[in-house]
């Protein structure tokens, strides 16, 4: 069949639309045809040789790749091209189907919508628990490893690797939790709805909703081809999600310039000029990741809010594809993340006598000073004269006594004072020891570990609850599709 060539808005809108989302869309409109159908045929709307032949002919559809057919200008969209082609899988004229009865392009494109949605983060989320899993191991094993914490770029306090990956290990299991929600709040159907007020006809939502594995109903039929937030939360947690990773990214740059920790191999890339020289050039791609990330959740709620609030059609053509390459690019950026924290391990991290040049003993000494009566402010003063009169590796037990004297009024600072000074401001490895529950000490850390493994491991499960119910789901609709196509 020939067909006329295509008008300037199917070339430059039409047709354009039609590449971007047939490969995401056509499949997932199969399935909830098959439930629709089932239901139609189950409430007796249709009768059962009619819900059969459609039924036939959609199980035909599944094994149709997008990919392989082109938009022809002979239809409008992906909808009207699986109502087109499931007239020609059951070999009758379009007018004789009632696919589409009790539904709406409207419905129907916002419940298909959710379940790519759907099935996508459900990758994140698997992406980012085996990268907090990794993290946690490595956080726990390295708890022991001292290194020099930094605020504004500047050497602040003794630390360790295991205290600052349980850090951000504790932001992924947060992230995590947030992903559940957002699942669920994504899992409710909207299919049903028609265009936005429902039909006469006797249907039953909830049968379809159960057939595709939605926990559960959108309770207003308005809100639901209406509603938007999930498609803005989804957006927003995937740049917020980034953006904290891209700042261990940038931190890992500094580490990896300093060799505390391995670069490792299969991360980096060689120079065009130094054959000596790795590049560890995923940490930058993490970055830019997390940019473009921010970039899509701006065009997310850019294209909602200029819509009216009358249905998402208004807003998702764009909306869908700005979606579905953020949660491919959340994917991508969580599996690039637990990849290299596999590999990441010590190098050459900073010795006892670089961390205590550095500076960063210094609030640990002057603590050491309140323990034996000075206010605190006086101690930092004492504590800013050592400082000023050289590194803590010269400072003596007459100038300490010295300079409490002059700053504090402390005459004679006593020995076990001066002793406790001096090992706060000559031994970083005392962080070890340090017994506050969310503090870097090593016991601490391994704690904080196992507590945030069980959070992680918690919401982990109730997803794979989710993925235990999608599969059931899927095993019941194939089940009842084969019986009534039989009939």
């Amino acid at each position: 069949m020939t067909h006329q060539p295509l008008t300037t808005y199917q070339q430059h809108h039409l047709r354009v639309v039609f590449d971007h989302h047939a490969a995401y869309l056509y499949g997932p409109m199969v399935k909830a045809s098959e439930a629709h159908v089932v239901m139609l045929a189950e409430q007796g709307l249709v009768p059962a040789d009619a819900a059969a032949q459609m039924l036939r002919g959609l199980v035909k559809l599944r094994d149709d790749r997008p990919g392989t057919f082109e938009y022809d200008g002979s239809v409008e969209d992906t909808y009207f091209t699986l109502e087109k082609r499931l007239a020609e899988a059951c070999g009758i004229p379009t007018g004789q189907l009632s696919v589409q009865l009790a539904r709406s392009r409207n419905d129907l494109d916002s419940g298909v919508f959710r379940m790519v949605l759907r099935d996508q983060l459900l990758g994140v989320i698997a992406a980012l628990g085996d990268a907090g899993t990794v993290l946690l191991d490595r956080a726990d094993r390295y708890a022991d490893v001292v290194v020099v914490g930094y605020t504004h770029r500047r050497p602040a306090q003794p630390t360790t690797i295991g205290h600052v990956l349980a850090g951000y290990a504790e932001a992924l299991a947060g992230q995590a939790a947030a992903y559940a929600s957002l699942l669920a709040e994504m899992n409710r159907s909207p299919l049903g709805s028609c265009a936005f007020a429902g039909t006469d006809l006797a249907i039953d939502p909830h049968r379809v909703a159960e057939l595709l594995g939605f926990d559960e109903v959108v309770v207003n039929s308005y809100e639901a081809v209406a509603g938007a937030d999930h498609l803005m939360r989804t957006g927003a947690l995937n740049a917020q999600a980034t953006a904290t990773g891209a700042r261990v990214a940038r931190t890992l740059m500094d580490w990896l310039t300093w060799e505390w920790v391995r670069t490792p191999e299969e991360f980096t890339q060689g120079s065009s000029i130094m054959p000596q020289k790795r590049n560890p050039v995923v940490l930058e791609h993490l970055v830019s990741m997390a940019g473009a990330t921010a970039a899509d959740a701006a065009s997310v709620f850019n294209n909602v809010g200029a819509a009216w609030w009358e249905d998402s059609n208004n807003a998702t053509t764009d909306v869908q594809v700005r979606l579905w390459e953020s949660n491919d690019r959340a994917y991508r950026f969580f599996a690039l993340l637990g990849g290299l924290f596999e590999r990441l391990e010590p190098l050459r991290p900073p010795n006892a006598e670089t961390i205590v040049a550095t500076g960063a003993t210094t609030t640990a000494a002057a603590d050491a000073l309140t323990r034996h009566g000075l206010p605190f402010r006086a101690a930092h003063s004492v504590i800013g004269r050592l400082v000023r009169s050289g590194p803590p590796a010269t400072w003596t037990d007459d100038g300490i006594r010295e300079a409490a004297r002059d700053v504090a009024g402390i005459d004679p600072l006593g020995d076990a004072a001066v002793q406790d000074l001096r090992a706060a401001a000559l031994l970083p490895e005392l962080v070890l020891r340090r017994a506050q529950s969310d503090g870097p000490g090593e016991a601490a850390v391994r704690a904080q570990v196992a507590r945030l493994r069980s959070h992680l491991d918690a919401t982990l499960a109730e997803v794979d609850a989710l993925r235990h119910r999608l599969r059931e789901a899927d095993t019941k609709l194939a089940a009842v599709v084969a019986e009534r196509a039989a009939q």
